[in-house]
């Protein structure tokens, strides 16, 4: 293999269903966005209605209690969306795919909390002038004498970890699981919030349309989140039965996991989508792990690559034959249905190149101008290159591999070699403004790239790009 390989590539003709495809995912996306502001705009009608306006905006004494219920409105409403998005909701992540669905449930996370905060902060205020004490008094007052509130200062208290261990410096120094068990907390503080918006009659006040409505929406979003985050996958689990095949050395410290169950054809998994796996063996069981696949799905079997990158990765490298599984997913638009035009680039780096290898040989990528960039410390980094080179020789498509560490002190994903001879996107791959490009690999290497892309004139919506974060 050399550091600059290329294969020839046959131009491809139109595809007119792409982007009738294209256009209803955009519908989609519209109407979802839509339905997340009514959702605001009627909790603030309903206040309206049931007579908010006249009792706490006709004197200045009210006013800081109406902006406190205001902001809880809006905030609640916030926090229901930001479960939803995470939730795993199949026409959230058809639409937007995972890493958009996180990336927003993430920015939604501060403006919820300086929503809440002022939500306690404003009724505190104008409770204290109502009964002219002091607000750490109020506090005190409040927690001893109305049922339940105690339990609306725990939900806040919750509802800070969560977005504390959201933030991206905080995120990366924390084990996955003690990351899932904290915003498990975001549920427990839902529900902890409930019983004192009922006590205190602010917004489920008897007899007003907004119980109803409010209620409705509580039971409805934490009803999708059981049946989306555990019913469904231990039932896909179960009936599909899968256990580990075949474990295949690749190279030192990576292998790959072969999979088999039963009616595999039944999930519709696409090359390019991920899942979360659990192995049922001693060190793994409590350690899910979210790996895409590594080989476009044929309805027998699963694969998955992975790499000795950290103690729990370390340990699928003891895995045996016969492990049982179980899974979440499959998940993610890292896939073939997420282009817009009959052009595409795959781009991918070390382990990242696992979802591109898989996306390429995806059965429906057909009629299509290819283009593979690979990208490699060495020879040995660059993962599954015979069978991605025989893919690109299948399927006429053109092929560059980069090999070699990156020029010292410049920001830039090339190699020093490539870089020196003034290599990029636009140099590469001369048509990438007119192609869907997707990439993945490490999270400092893909900005990088996104931002070459990005220059070469590719509108964000063309660019896809999976990432391995929670």
């Amino acid at each position: 293999m050399t550091a600059d390989q290329e294969i020839a590539t046959a131009p491809a003709p139109q595809d007119s269903r792409i982007r009738r495809r294209y256009k209803w995912r955009v519908r989609r996306a519209d109407t979802l966005g839509v339905i997340v502001y009514l959702s605001v705009a009627i909790s603030l009608a309903l206040f309206v209605a049931d007579g908010g306006i006249q009792k706490y905006f006709t004197s200045w004494e009210q006013v800081p209690l109406g902006a406190g219920i205001v902001a809880g409105l809006v905030g609640t409403d916030l926090v229901l969306v930001m479960l939803l998005l995470s939730a795993r909701l199949p026409v959230i992540d058809r639409t937007f795919g995972h890493d958009v669905a996180l990336a927003t449930h993430r920015k939604l996370g501060k403006p919820v909390l300086y929503l809440i905060l002022a939500h306690m902060v404003l009724l505190l205020i104008g409770y204290s002038i109502l009964d002219g004490v002091s607000i750490v008094a109020q506090a005190v007052s409040l927690w001893n004498t109305v049922p339940d509130m105690w339990m609306a200062f725990v939900a806040t208290a919750a509802l800070i970890a969560v977005v504390v261990t959201s933030l991206v410096i905080v995120r990366r120094k924390l084990a996955y699981q003690f990351w899932l068990a904290v915003h498990f907390l975001a549920y427990a503080a839902v529900l902890a919030s409930l019983p004192h918006q009922f006590s205190t009659g602010m917004m489920f006040a008897e007899g007003t349309w907004a119980r109803w409505y409010w209620a409705a929406l509580i039971v409805s979003t934490l009803a999708a989140i059981t049946i989306f985050r555990f019913i469904i996958p231990i039932a896909k689990s179960l009936r599909h039965r899968l256990r580990v095949i075949d474990v295949v050395v690749e190279a030192p410290g990576v292998m790959s996991v072969v999979m088999g169950g039963r009616d595999l054809h039944r999930l519709r998994a696409r090359g390019g989508q991920f899942f979360n796996w659990r192995f049922w063996t001693p060190g793994l069981v409590f350690d899910p792990h979210p790996f895409s696949l590594s080989a476009a799905p044929d309805g027998r079997t699963l694969r998955i690559t992975v790499r000795d990158l950290g103690a729990g990765s370390a340990r699928l490298l003891n895995l045996r034959p016969g492990t049982s599984v179980s899974f979440e997913g499959p998940y993610g638009l890292f896939t073939e249905t997420a282009r817009t035009t009959d052009k595409v680039v795959l781009i991918g780096a070390g382990i990242g190149i696992t979802p591109i290898r898989a996306l390429l040989e995806d059965p429906h990528l057909r009629n299509t101008d290819i283009s593979v960039v690979l990208r490699g410390g060495s020879h040995d980094d660059v993962y599954l290159w015979q069978e991605t080179y025989d893919l690109c020789v299948a399927k006429d498509a053109w092929l560059r591999v980069l090999v070699g560490h990156r020029p010292t002190g410049v920001s830039t994903w090339l190699s020093a070699d490539a870089f020196n001879r003034g290599e990029r996107l636009a140099t590469l791959v001369p048509f990438i403004a007119d192609a869907d490009v997707f990439i993945c690999g490490p999270d400092a290497w893909t900005d990088l790239v996104v931002r070459d892309a990005t220059h070469a004139g590719v509108p964000a919506h063309r660019i896809h790009v999976e990432r391995f974060d929670f």
